[in-house]
């Protein structure tokens, strides 16, 4: 009863205005990859792309049945987080018998480990979010309860190939395919299996099978690999991703691991019952070797990465190693011994404060408030009037919400649509092909095309402004023949509606004033 409780919270906190949020940007691209074919998905999208196709082959498989509206689209991860719970109850099961706990230890264990996972802050915002993120997790659970019984079946003297390692080798295939940074996962479970099979007593066929397994694995990834090398050069040259060692980023990784701030302590309370109750155990070294190394190895690898190569976002990338250190936290939850009551104690803070940052998540805005953006343009938008979006990504998340409003407006994406590959002479700030940043020529050229000319209001949407128009080029461009009537400002979303010179003219916008400030454009000749 008291597992069923926890779920019904978990679900509800997953469910809690799942479609009250518009999309953000990442989610928009999802949405854009889904409504297109295989034929997209496989050859033009890895033009652009560093994320293989196979998430967003999977969610159009998903759109063909059930549609492409909001709520079809953000069910598709709402499912697989809901089916993590389950998976961890078993995994949790299946991790007390390795470890030689009886009955009413595992029940315990379950029911901490389900607690947590239902509360988890990490959790929770990745299964609502239309990412690959809640796939990955389910997997990496999935592979951990896979792991432990093929470590069950080689110290029982039988032979681990079978449907189990079948399973684990797909498995850890759909893993490193789902996302570009997916083969740190890969790396983890590999070790982590080496660490939990008695590799002494295996014998000749189970290494065969091992070996030969794990090398069709890597086979099957090098088009995945390719990708990622095909479109590094772009990343490490142009992203704006910026990524230092602060105590910013140690909170955000403290969120995988239970909750930031002092609070989080607990969190390492529970880890070092767990490994002292560990030490005690049967496998106890090799489980905490495991669940060390799948929950720490992703994070410090993506961070060496940032360091070295280029920033990765790390927090996002990495919540499924939030299942591994969820699975250390219970067993420090619910050992038996001196310490339990401080178990107890310190997981009952760390679950109430996940509960209360859960509920102020769910009652704080969006991340991207597209919705209020739409509610404005509507009330300014006239007949013959249209919006260009520059960056042209800045369409992607627009188009949506004005779909789930039910309107319909022009968009012209500068310089086209996504992906706009034709492109060679601007840069790529987000590091993607797809999506450029012109110079001053190619503005000038937009803004004196006669259709540009013919419209009365222009709605300039700007996505990180200072990044994609540096010096407010496209804006000056367009400003030679018009002048700023409205302007709106959310977050990185910035409109700006620009109205013919030779249209009637209201009181001076602020902005125009501050735009007629700055030193005049030098035009650049071809």
């Amino acid at each position: 009863m008291a597992a069923a409780l926890l779920v019904a919270i978990g679900v509800g906190l997953r469910t809690w205005n799942l479609t009250g949020d518009p999309m953000w940007l990442d989610e928009a691209y999802s949405a854009y990859a889904a409504d297109h074919g295989f034929g997209f998905l496989w050859r033009v999208v890895p033009l652009y792309e560093s994320h293989p196709p196979f998430y967003y082959t999977l969610l159009h498989l998903w759109v063909l049945p059930f549609g492409d509206g909001l709520a079809s689209l953000r069910l598709f991860g709402w499912t697989f987080g809901i089916a993590t719970l389950p998976a961890l109850w078993l995994v949790a099961a299946s991790m007390g018998r390795w470890i030689g706990w009886e009955a009413d230890e595992r029940r315990r264990l379950q029911l901490a480990v389900v607690a947590l996972a239902s509360l988890s802050l990490a959790l929770v915002e990745m299964t609502r979010e239309i990412r690959p993120y809640s796939q990955m997790i389910l997997l990496y659970t999935i592979e951990i309860g896979l792991i432990l019984r093929l470590a069950t079946r080689a110290e029982r003297g039988r032979p681990i190939f079978g449907r189990s390692l079948i399973g684990y080798l797909l498995l850890l295939e759909a893993l490193v395919w789902l996302h570009n940074l997916g083969a740190l996962y890969g790396l983890a479970l590999t070790l982590a299996l080496a660490f939990a099979l008695p590799l002494r007593q295996l014998a000749r066929r189970d290494w065969i099978a091992l070996v030969a397994g794990h090398v069709m694995v890597g086979l099957l990834y090098l088009p995945c690999l390719m990708i990622l090398r095909g479109q590094a050069a772009v990343w490490t040259q142009h992203t704006w991703l910026q990524f230092s060692l602060n105590w910013g980023l140690i909170d955000h990784l403290m969120i995988l691991y239970g909750v930031p701030g002092w609070i989080g302590l607990g969190s390492l309370v529970l880890a070092g019952i767990a490994t002292i109750a560990l030490h005690r155990a049967a496998h106890g070294r090799q489980l905490t070797a495991m669940l060390l190394t799948l929950a720490l190895l992703p994070p410090i690898t993506a961070i060496l990465l940032s360091l070295t190569i280029a920033p990765v976002f790390v927090t996002r990338i990495m919540t499924a190693t939030a299942i591994p250190a969820l699975l250390l936290l219970g067993i420090g939850a619910s050992a038996p011994g001196r310490y339990r009551m401080l178990g107890v104690g310190a997981a009952v803070l760390i679950g109430a404060s996940m509960l209360t940052a859960d509920v102020q998540a769910r009652m704080g805005p969006p991340m991207q408030d597209w919705y209020r953006t739409v509610d404005w343009l509507a009330a300014h938008f006239n007949r013959g009037d249209q919006i260009f979006a520059y960056p042209n990504e800045g369409k992607l998340p627009l188009h949506y919400a004005l779909r789930d409003k039910g309107l319909s407006y022009p968009i012209r994406a500068i310089p086209r649509d996504v992906p706009a590959l034709e492109d060679r002479h601007g840069t790529h700030p987000t590091g993607t092909r797809g999506v450029s940043s012109l110079p001053r020529p190619e503005l000038h050229a937009i803004a004196q095309e006669p259709a540009t000319k013919r419209v009365p209001t222009i709605w300039l949407l700007r996505l990180g402004a200072k990044t994609y128009d540096p010096g407010d080029m496209f804006l000056q461009e367009l400003h030679r023949d018009r002048y700023i009537v409205r302007s709106w400002q959310d977050g990185p979303i910035d409109i700006i509606g620009l109205r013919l010179r030779t249209l009637a003219r209201p009181v001076p916008h602020p902005r125009e004033v501050d735009l007629k400030s700055q030193p005049a454009p030098v035009r650049n000749r071809r």
